[in-house]
């Protein structure tokens, strides 16, 4: 259990307020863009696998992106920023962050989405991060209340064995 608050203060660090404006992405697939950060907001456009767009802004699971004259909200799974890299496949990082194999479908999802290598490897600590992510911590009892809301099922993963 020691590991534990190292890997919280890694991935923490990882997740620090990034710049988001300026910054440059690709649509992995064909893709609805929408009014507001919302599933269920009014579409206003769509954009193709492949399209460039400037990232504007983040919220939640949501970027506020410009492609052309289309100006609007897409789901952060669906572009994938920096430059397109040659190929379809999902590489490195990228491969694990996504869950993505060779045959493109999404397996899982690690938390580390966006990221790429030299974002890990310039991470740096933030104090006000830890203190954020500390801040939304909930209950056993709230987290046990909403998952009864929302239906949800426990289930038991067991560690991994150590190498």
């Amino acid at each position: 259990m020691k590991t534990l608050p190292w890997l919280t203060l890694c991935m923490a660090s990882c997740f620090a307020p990034m710049v988001w404006a300026g910054e440059s992405g690709t649509t992995l697939k064909s893709t609805e863009v929408m009014a507001s950060p919302f599933r269920d907001a009014k579409t206003i456009g769509t954009l193709s696998k492949g399209n460039k767009v400037d990232i504007l802004k983040r919220q939640g699971g949501w970027y506020q992106v410009t492609s052309g004259k289309t100006n609007g909200w897409v789901r952060m799974l669906n572009i994938q920023r920096g430059e397109a890299r040659k190929g379809s496949e999902v590489t490195g990082l990228a491969a694990l962050a996504s869950g993505r194999a060779g045959t493109g479908k999404v397996v899982a999802t690690t938390g580390v989405r966006g990221l790429n290598e030299e974002d890990l490897k310039t991470a740096q600590f933030n104090e006000a991060e830890i203190n954020n992510m500390e801040a939304q911590t909930v209950s056993k009892t709230e987290a046990r209340a909403f998952a009864a809301q929302a239906q949800l099922k426990s289930r038991r993963v067991d560690y991994l064995a150590k190498p």
